[in-house]
């Protein structure tokens, strides 16, 4: 009998249904007879104490219910792995939207009344605002007292701004400089940017007189969630309860406790439940976005183009605090220095304080601040050799086996194979017209792991459930289980039932993040399953009495030669339905690396500056592809991110104050904006996920600015060494040149 096979098809995502027709449940969906509704006061001024905070005006409003301040908590502070934001201003504000006090009220418009009657009086000290500023030995110290903190993934040597001082090495590198016979030197910026999820930030808690609480929210790692209120409060995890809820997009930012522990605060103390949602004026002020960077790149060059040395200076502006990132410093910063054959490597990362929105993760946290210097300095070293850029790049690549620019071994790579395929497919020798230049950049990418567990349930009716604490974040995964059961046990995917656990029904696991789900929940399904398949091989055996060795899986059924029974069938002869985990627990990242290679065309009007991207092609080299349609989309999604990366996004301030404060001075790509896409995925099946699967969510727009960058420069001569490239930065540079 022919087996059916669904891994590798392009299956539309089941969870889609519920999601146009109204069904799917969000944070913000979530709702109780006696709920309140809780409203946040956010700081107007960048830096300064707090002298004095009334809130009688508040409290005799009718309506209101709880008022909580940095008094109710002082001491008390929160962070995914660095404890250093305090729940509400504890005395100090350190940036414009810090919360300083929260109202729970009978309804939104009543907590938002009682906000404008609570008076704060400041004492206003001057912002720190330039991180390169915030490292001089005579800045003040933003955070007096961070020696003290929790998290810190580095020990520090004294009181610093500089709140990550790590580094990476290999070799030595400044003898890689001496033997040098060309050294380029450059510096790189890149802006703020926001995420731009639909779904703003929303989350309902309802505490409970153990002290602990019930929580709503979306976020995509719940159990990181309850253990952090957990560690803030110093309250025993178990007493936390996070419900699972859809997430109404991520890109990153969906991993952050923003508004929980206020909301858990009025809860208690107002003994109902709490409802908080953020408008998108509190997600541009207060929200977690993409760090900016001051990136220095100085790398040491044979006549031959061979690279001899490599330096990665990093400076990340952390905003007010740390606390919005899971491990402390930004994983991608050491992995920029992309796919080549480096003899000697030193990459420093700094992240520092300063007076801005706290930052956190978005898209492949590091990478594209990294990888828009890195790839426009292989550019640039090119043309000071001189030499052809894919020539210079395809001379110094990694092949299978060799060690990273950090020293870790890649058992394979294709960099080469990668970046030939991107070569050929882009016509990137063919005749341009004028102003009309092309750009190359590439990345390689290191699966990062995690731990998990998936459930299988068989019924007397032959029904089948998938349970897991996996949450959705709007990429498929949900799907992907489904078919991986599908597969392995000849069934309709769609008459597959998917559960989503909470944190009392599962086992602890690291939740959604740096393209691991697959890895983690899809080999967990995968071990379930053929444990479940064992089960009814086992049971239905002795109803054909039959080998195990002669028995198949067919048309949802277990088969002989002679006989065939249903799912059901066996599982009532078994007496109880047939339940099975599927744990992973493996935190190892790689050894294979997936690669991409990107090639962007572009036209520039010399007279206005303005970059139009005309062409743009993407070849990865990646594992077995399980599901061509949300693989493609994941590639699509991430270029159109990263276009709006390097040309129109931008968070901008005023004395530390942001200033984009909606989607109409926030400006993401809109359809007009998106080039002609051209993708070509070679699969190889070596990868640590099921299936030998790799991650694909991430990649696609590490590259796509300083393939930009570089193709500007093709087009009119001009290099651009800051984001976003906007016509203003390219015609004044062309008005230099003449």
């Amino acid at each position: 009998m022919k087996k059916s096979n669904v891994i590798g098809t392009s299956v539309p995502r089941v969870e889609s249904v519920e999601k146009v027709t109204g069904r799917a449940v969000y944070a913000v969906d979530i709702s109780f007879p006696d709920m309140l509704w809780g409203k946040v006061l956010r700081s107007s001024i960048a830096h300064g104490r707090i002298k004095r905070i009334d809130v009688d005006g508040a409290l005799a409003l009718p309506g209101v219910k709880a008022i909580v301040t940095g008094l109710d908590v002082a001491g008390v502070k929160i962070g995914r792995q660095i404890y250093d934001m305090p729940v509400l201003a504890d005395g100090v504000v350190r940036f414009a939207g810090e919360k300083v006090a929260a109202v729970a009220a009978d309804s939104e418009e009543i907590a938002e009344q009682a906000l404008e009657k609570i008076e704060v009086e400041y004492e206003e000290l001057s912002p720190l605002l330039d991180p390169g500023e915030a490292l001089f030995p005579d800045a003040p110290l933003l955070h007096p007292h961070i020696m003290e903190y929790k998290g810190l993934p580095g020990k520090l040597p004294a009181p610093s701004n500089a709140l990550i001082q790590l580094s990476w090495k290999k070799g030595n590198v400044e003898d890689g400089f001496r033997r040098a016979d060309l050294i380029v030197e450059n510096t790189f910026q890149t802006q703020v940017v926001h995420q731009a999820y639909v779904e703003p930030h929303s989350c309902v808690v309802r505490a409970n007189e153990s002290g602990g609480a019930e929580i709503w929210a979306c976020s995509k790692v719940p159990f990181a969630l309850r253990d952090q209120m957990a560690t803030a409060f110093g309250i025993a995890a178990k007493k936390f309860l996070v419900h699972p809820c859809n997430i109404g997009g991520d890109f990153g930012g969906k991993g952050d406790f923003m508004d929980v522990p206020v909301a858990y605060l009025l809860s208690l103390k107002s003994r109902r439940p709490v409802k908080m949602v953020m408008d998108y004026g509190d997600e541009f002020i207060a929200g977690n976005p993409r760090h900016a960077s001051i990136v220095r790149v100085k790398s040491g060059v044979s006549k031959d183009g061979r690279i001899l040395a490599h330096h990665m200076d990093f400076v990340f502006d952390s905003g007010a605090y740390g606390a919005f990132k899971p491990i402390g410093y930004l994983f991608g910063a050491h992995e920029a220095a992309g796919p080549y054959r480096m003899e000697n490597v030193l990459i420093e990362e700094k992240i520092v304080y300063t007076n801005k929105v706290p930052c956190g993760h978005m898209r492949a946290p590091g990478d594209p601040q990294g990888v828009f210097a890195n790839e426009s300095q292989m550019d640039m070293i090119a043309k000071e050799l001189p030499m052809d850029p894919a020539r210079f790049r395809r001379l110094n690549l990694m092949q299978d086996g060799d060690e990273s620019p950090v020293g870790r071994k890649i058992s394979h790579i294709k960099a080469r194979e990668t970046l030939d395929r991107l070569l050929k497919e882009s016509k990137y020798y063919s005749r341009k017209k004028p102003n009309v230049g092309r750009g190359l950049a590439l990345i390689q990418w290191l699966a990062l792991g995690g731990e998990c567990s998936v459930f299988i349930r068989i019924d007397d009716e032959g029904r089948i459930t998938i349970s897991t604490a996996m949450q959705d974040q709007g990429a498929g995964a949900g799907t992907v289980l489904r078919q991986i059961v599908s597969d392995e046990l000849q069934i309709d995917w769609q008459a597959i039932a998917l559960k989503t656990l909470d944190t009392a029904s599962a086992p602890v696991d690291t939740g959604v993040g740096a393209s691991r789900a697959t890895r983690t929940y899809g080999n967990a399904c995968y071990e379930a399953v053929l444990k479940a398949k064992q089960e009814l091989f086992s049971a239905a055996a002795q109803m054909l009495a039959a080998d195990h060795g002669e028995l198949i899986i067919a048309n949802g059924g277990v088969s002989s030669k002679k006989k065939y029974v249903s799912y059901g069938e066996v599982v009532k002869a078994n007496g109880a339905p047939i339940v099975v985990e599927g744990r992973y627990q493996n935190h190892e990242i790689g050894p294979q690396a997936s690669m991409c290679a990107q090639m962007a065309e572009v036209e520039v009007d010399p007279q206005t500056g303005e970059v139009k991207v005309r062409r743009f092609v993407s070849v990865h080299h990646t594992g077995k592809v399980l599901n061509p349609l949300l693989h493609d989309g994941q590639i699509d999604g991430g270029i159109v991110m990263g276009v709006g990366y390097a040309l129109t996004e931008e968070m901008l301030f005023a004395d530390g104050k942001v200033t984009t404060l909606h989607f109409g001075d926030y400006k993401i790509p809109t359809v007009r904006d998106i080039p002609q896409l051209r993708k070509i995925v070679v699969e190889t099946p070596v990868g640590r996920g099921p299936y030998n699967s790799m991650s694909i969510g991430e990649t696609p727009i590490i590259t796509v600015a300083p393939a930009i960058a570089n193709a500007v420069y093709d087009a009119v001569g001009v290099r651009i060494k800051s984001l976003p490239l906007t016509a203003e930065k390219v015609l004044a540079c062309l008005k230099n040149q003449r």
